[in-house]
């Protein structure tokens, strides 16, 4: 009989398969240097093309000159990147009233019971309204509306109604990701919490939430990736944000080239924040196949 083989462990051997086997983010795989040429030389060739077409345009100089000159882009950046600490501004306190409101939303859409039937009613039509709504006709009507009314009391200030409009619109959304994370937990794990003693608010508050809340992290940061974006709707009720001082400079100067350092501003804060949700995912991915691999 020869010497006993090496111990095989089959969690870091199965682990090294799914690695192996798992797509990047981009679909190139993991086909070795050959895949990366071809991916480099398709991309490059695609738009490349593309490139070529534009450039050779009939209306290409003017365009360039209306949407790429580089002077009023070095004139206006300043100003518009300036402009977008207020879209910062109504972000975080719109995000830190639906991250709260959301969760009661949802944890009142899945009220057990005939007695909280007008809870469950209410928080339904609440979701099926604000979601049916376009954001911009909230936004125009609790900005423009409410002060309209000339209640005593109530704020004017745009700016406060833009943030309630954008907490309205998110909530809603935000609430059924929530919704959909209390539902994805087993029902065998707030029995188990029940039977230890637990009310039921004790197992949705110790039990079920953090397992939901923890699942429905990337999508999350999806929708508020969105409420990132639509914080620039705020601009049509006079709230003057980087949109906003983008279409200033834009009258001022006859030239659409402000509009592209807003792009732009977008594009460098929300990439970031489309990476990292990526990378949540393909790590709560992991996560879940090496539980089956065990």
């Amino acid at each position: 009989m020869g010497p006993p083989s090496a111990p095989i462990d089959v969690g870091a051997a199965t682990g090294d398969a799914v690695g192996r086997a798992r797509p990047s983010r981009l679909g190139i795989g993991h086909g070795g240097g050959r895949a990366l040429i071809i991916a480099s030389v398709s991309t490059i060739a695609f738009f490349g093309v593309i490139g070529l077409v534009i450039v050779n345009a009939p209306g290409w100089p003017r365009f360039q000159d209306k949407f790429l000159n580089g002077k009023v882009f070095v004139e206006s950046f300043p100003l518009i990147a300036g402009a977008f600490w207020v879209n910062i501004q109504l972000f975080v306190l719109a995000e830190a009233l639906i991250l709260v409101l959301a969760m009661v939303v949802a944890v009142l859409r899945g009220l057990p019971g005939p007695v909280f039937f007008p809870v469950r009613l209410l928080s339904t039509v609440y979701v099926d309204v604000f979601r049916a709504v376009p954001g911009v006709l909230v936004i125009f009507i609790l900005a423009l509306g409410i002060p309209g009314l000339r209640i005593e009391g109530l704020p004017t200030d745009p700016f406060v109604w833009a943030v309630v409009a954008l907490t309205l619109l998110y909530t809603a959304y935000v609430s059924e990701v929530y919704r959909a994370g209390i539902e994805s937990v087993h029902p065998s794990q707030a029995a188990a919490a029940r039977s230890l003693g637990l009310s039921h608010w004790q197992a949705l508050r110790f039990v079920v939430l953090p397992q939901a809340v923890r699942r429905v992290i990337p999508p999350l940061l999806n929708d508020f990736i969105g409420l990132q974006k639509d914080t620039a709707l705020v601009s049509f009720v006079g709230v003057v944000e980087i949109f906003r001082q983008s279409q200033i400079r834009q009258s001022g100067s006859f030239n659409f080239t402000p509009y592209l350092a807003t792009a732009l501003v977008f594009l460098i804060v929300t990439i970031p924040l489309a990476r990292l949700v990526d990378w949540l995912l393909d790590r709560e991915k992991g996560r879940r196949m090496a539980g089956v691999a065990r």
